[in-house]
């Protein structure tokens, strides 16, 4: 299985995908806003941590694109570079904030969403621009490099 992502679009096929705001809700308030959210990255490690509390959610159940493993992804850097397999990489732009959606896949979700360990504000995931395009298969390699300093929390999008 494998996913093209374009430079400053997004993942081919993807409801994101594009240049400006994409989400529903967002493109109602500024249709012409940039889209921050081309890319959504989940850790799987979330994944465990959710059955761990009875939620019954796997990889691909809460929208995301590309799942990581070894990556505390909500605590890097904004900014921060992730290369993606041979050629790709996508520049980390915020937090991934839990909507009323989630509730509807599992009641209570949300909640659990909000509030993470580590005192995480969410722990959903990241959302990412595509910097350098490039297909990434799975089992690719993920590599973070962090911006220069100051180095600045993700904010919630």
């Amino acid at each position: 299985m494998s996913i093209n992502l374009t430079k400053g679009h997004g993942i081919e096929g993807d409801a994101h995908y594009g240049p400006v705001v994409r989400h529903r809700y967002l493109a109602r308030r500024a249709p012409t806003a940039p889209n921050l959210r081309q890319v959504h990255l989940i850790p799987s490690e979330l994944f465990d941590a959710l059955r761990t509390c009875g939620y019954q959610v796997y990889p691909g159940n809460l929208g995301e694109n590309i799942t990581t493993m070894g990556l505390y992804l909500e605590c890097l850097s904004l900014g921060t570079m992730l290369r993606l397999g041979a050629s790709a990489t996508v520049r980390l732009t915020g937090l991934r904030t839990p909507c009323v959606l989630i509730d509807r896949f599992e009641a209570g979700l949300k909640d659990e969403l909000r509030n993470g360990p580590l005192g995480l504000r969410f722990r959903a995931g990241v959302m990412a621009v595509v910097s350098e395009g490039g297909e990434v298969s799975a089992g690719d390699s993920i590599r973070a490099v962090l911006p220069k300093p100051p180095h600045l929390a993700l904010p919630p999008l």
